[in-house]
């Protein structure tokens, strides 16, 4: 449909074109002893002809110039020219009788079919170049197809790598839940399920609602609550009316993961504040938390959470985010900042 689209436009601009040609002269002699037959002689006929030439090259002889057959292409376009030439004279030797008589002096025949050859060269040139220029367009635009099918296959690949990291997270949080509270552990595999659900439905899109986003947020928030202890306490500040903002899926929830996982301490008091604000077209995201940094001997979570996200961030919202992360008062902070038009 859109070549189609495209198609009907290059026509209708080529009509344009000639029309323009042609009405010109017509133009030009108003008030002038000119008559139809003067301009037919001295203007249209020539433009016929080259049109004639240019689409002879544009629609086929162009295949001999792109294909190699150089030689074969002049070789076309110097006959088809002069075979022009020579019936356009006869015509001028019809239309003016004159010439037929030789009563009058004219230019050598040479010199003649030489500046007549240097003129019928102009929409040959005309030709390659809007053809060569098309080649270009083309192939810019399948390089630029490529580099979206390869942008997309590397957020696919992310999005996959991403999953599993979050589906080992709230298993390990299950599982520390099974021995000491039997109860939890059951009410976190439901949660978990609807969040599975999220996973499988709502994030094979490229964008979904920001309210999604939140609610998808606010379950993970409650499914990792339930294994904490008096000691750590947990702070939401998300918006009450969220606006029709459509984002990536499963962007906060990597930081989010981020801060249960750094943040909790069985001995110490902790804190954990999560707050995302909304202006106008803007999105930002924080999350603080106590900092009790995980030895190396734990592989829970396999670090990957926030360079996937960085990652993500960079093919999904170029030179329109902003992430930071830094230590404050023992407290490790990291931000988010969106734009979504």
């Amino acid at each position: 449909m859109v070549n189609l689209k495209n198609k009907n436009v290059e026509i209708s601009l080529h009509i344009l074109i000639w029309l323009v040609l042609f009405f010109l002269p017509a133009a030009f002699s108003v008030g002038s002893d000119a008559d139809w037959k003067d301009l037919f002689r001295r203007f249209w006929l020539q433009l016929i002809f080259l049109a004639l030439v240019f689409y002879a090259n544009y629609n086929y002889l162009l295949k001999y110039f792109f294909g190699d057959k150089k030689v074969w292409f002049f070789i076309i376009n110097l006959s088809m020219i002069l075979v022009l030439i020579f019936v356009k004279n006869q015509i001028f030797s019809w239309l003016e009788p004159d010439r037929r008589n030789h009563l009058y002096r004219r230019p050598p025949a040479a010199l003649f079919y030489f500046m007549d050859t240097l003129i019928y060269m102009i929409p040959v040139a005309f030709s390659i170049a809007i053809n060569a220029g098309k080649k270009i367009q083309k192939a810019e635009e399948m390089k630029i197809e490529a580099d979206n099918i390869k942008l997309q296959s590397e957020l696919q690949h992310l999005k996959y790598q991403l999953q599993p990291h979050f589906f080992f997270n709230s298993l390990n949080n299950i599982y520390s839940l099974i021995d000491f509270a039997p109860d939890k552990a059951k009410q976190s595999i439901h949660s978990l399920s609807k969040l599975m659900r999220h996973l499988l439905y709502k994030t094979d899109v490229e964008k979904i609602s920001l309210s999604e986003e939140v609610e998808f947020l606010n379950k993970y928030i409650e499914l990792m609550s339930l294994r904490l202890n008096d000691n750590t306490k947990v702070y939401i500040n998300f918006p009450k009316i969220i606006p029709e903002i459509k984002i990536a899926p499963l962007l906060f929830i990597s930081i989010v993961e981020n801060a249960f996982k750094h943040g909790i301490s069985a001995t110490q008091h902790s804190d954990i504040h999560f707050k995302m604000e909304i202006i106008k077209s803007e999105i930002h995201f924080t999350a603080s938390n106590s900092n009790f940094p995980k030895t190396d001997a734990d592989k829970s979570g396999s670090g990957i959470g926030v360079e996937n996200l960085k990652k993500r961030l960079n093919l999904l919202y170029p030179e329109k985010h902003e992430f930071h992360s830094h230590l404050n008062t023992g407290m490790y902070i990291a931000e988010v900042k969106i734009i979504t038009n």
